[in-house]
């Protein structure tokens, strides 16, 4: 069975999944618009939509459509794209956002892990300051290690079960 255009969507469903999805994003920490946003985009079928279409889908204004796509954009979830001939934007959602939002992390984990490693030169690894901060340095490099490994089994499965696309 055909999947049903997006002008076919009981629109009400929709938007109680984007609030429902989003809920679980704000629970989880991210910041509430943003969420919305994430949610709007993730559930279109084309990944795209423009300012206008998510202000009118989220019932939000233009500024804090664009303060959400700034968020989302830094974070690796989203990019601009510009229409061609147009100076109109639409935003997309990664369609491995999971993927670019974990592995993007490595480098903060890593600045994370140098402050470590000089706050334990600092402190002196025999204080109990500095076995803190050591075995909080041995936490992230443990778990920089099973991400890599993770997002190396992620590619392998992703390409399993959905193609390389």
């Amino acid at each position: 069975m055909a999947e049903p255009s997006e002008g076919a969507r009981d629109a009400e469903a929709v938007s109680k999944f984007v609030e429902s999805f989003a809920a679980q994003l704000v629970e989880a920490g991210m910041q509430r618009m943003p969420a919305r946003v994430f949610a709007a985009l993730l559930s279109s079928d084309s990944g795209t939509l423009t300012s206008v279409e998510l202000g009118e889908q989220l019932r939000i204004s233009p500024a804090a459509v664009s303060g959400a796509v700034r968020y989302l954009a830094q974070q690796h979830m989203v990019a601009r794209e510009r229409e061609p001939g147009s100076r109109r934007e639409r935003y997309r959602v990664h369609s491995n956002q999971w993927y670019e939002a974990l592995t993007n992390r490595e480098a903060v984990i890593k600045g994370w892990e140098r402050a470590l490693r000089e706050g334990v030169d600092s402190l002196g690894g025999g204080t109990p300051a500095g076995r803190r901060l050591a075995e909080t340095l041995a936490f992230f490099e443990f778990v920089d290690g099973e991400v890599a490994s993770m997002m190396d089994r992620w590619r392998i499965h992703r390409e399993r079960h959905f193609g390389d696309g």
